[in-house]
């Protein structure tokens, strides 16, 4: 099986990708990154040389070059996790998230349809979302896979668009998709732009720890090794057409998040219990910022058998050792280092 795995170099797509080269050595995995500023190939260095693994660099909002590299390899299956993410960023410049997520999520829908009109059934487009397609809950309630979309930001309408057409793909054409909303990952290798990994390499810095408003805004944080777990599940087992909500049933307030990774990196680091909490700083509260994410994953978890492996606790420690142990890739992302890699690993090859 040929499957393309496009963002394959981003945080979530590089776990994605490592758990199918590794546990599928009959499949051959595509991995399809544009390499834009959280596109990091230093994430794979571990499987680039493997012979089931492929790099293409590429644009999906190039639509020729999707064409080009469809009509070369004669992928099986896609994986779509390619996507601009940041709402901090779609708040500024909500034009490029549209490109990315809506119009290169329809070239790859309509170059999969072209490509695969022949025997659509032992095919699959399988497009990974996220929960801010829902909005936002009060204090009680979780989000349903029937929950109606809301999107509140420019980048969750761009998720919800992208969404929308991909459901369209399926009921119009017959495209074989599945959809997978999730809610925040956290986990080894992710951008330093984000709550968890800005708060790690502050806090080791002793810098200060910028919190929203009063820090009451709750998510449910899933970690990202069991997000590429049930992203796994979800391909293989489950049902085309239908979309399944994964949730790490970890529900925290941004506040006490941050005071929990304060108090461990203490313990990690030597220092005195409560060191670090007088760095947090809080700051102008973000446009429009939701209150509140809860997944509910009992559709997942009951029909297909996957559930969370780790507390929230249990997998913020194996993160904070991660950035603890790899200082290297971090001062590399931190620098824009890690940017030289694909010149100095790919172009001779």
């Amino acid at each position: 099986m040929k499957i393309l795995i496009t963002g394959g170099a981003g945080f979530i797509g590089s776990h994605v990708v490592r758990l199918f080269v590794n546990k599928y050595p009959s499949y051959q995995i595509y991995n399809l990154d544009k390499l834009t500023y959280a596109g990091n190939l230093a994430n794979l260095t571990d499987v680039e040389d493997r012979e089931n693994y492929t790099f293409l660099k590429g644009d999906i909002v190039d639509a020729v070059f999707v064409e080009d590299i469809f009509s070369e390899h004669k992928f099986d299956a896609v994986i779509h996790l390619a996507a601009e993410s940041h709402v901090d960023r779609s708040i500024a410049d909500p034009l490029a998230f549209v490109q990315t997520n809506v119009i290169g999520t329809v070239n790859l829908l309509n170059t999969a349809k072209k490509h695969w009109a022949e025997n659509l059934q032992n095919h699959l487009f399988y497009h990974i979302s996220t929960d801010e397609v829902y909005g936002s809950l009060g204090e009680d309630g979780l989000f349903t896979e029937e929950t109606p979309y809301d999107p509140r930001s420019p980048y969750s309408a761009s998720k919800a668009s992208s969404d929308h057409f991909v459901r369209a793909w399926f009921h119009t054409y017959g495209l074989p998709i599945k959809i997978s909303n999730c809610s925040n990952n956290y986990g080894p290798n992710h951008f330093p732009e984000k709550l968890i990994p800005l708060a790690i390499n502050n806090i080791k810095n002793e810098r200060p720890v910028p919190v929203y408003g009063k820090g009451e805004n709750v998510r449910d944080w899933l970690y990202v090794l069991d997000h590429a777990r049930a992203i796994d599940v979800i391909f293989h087992k489950g049902k085309v057409g239908d979309t399944y909500n994964i949730g790490g049933v970890n529900e925290w307030k941004n506040l006490d998040l941050i005071e929990l990774l304060c108090d461990q990196m203490d313990q990690k680091l030597g220092r005195e219990q409560g060191h670090s909490r007088n760095l947090i700083t809080f700051v102008k509260d973000r446009a429009g910022h939701d209150l509140r994410y809860a997944i509910d994953s009992s559709k997942l978890m009951d029909e297909l058998g996957w559930k969370p492996s780790v507390t929230f606790e249990e997998g913020l420690s194996k993160t904070v050792d991660w950035y603890l142990e790899n200082t290297e890739w971090l001062e590399n992302v931190t620098s824009g280092h890690y940017r030289d890699y694909y010149e100095e690993q790919y172009t001779n090859r």
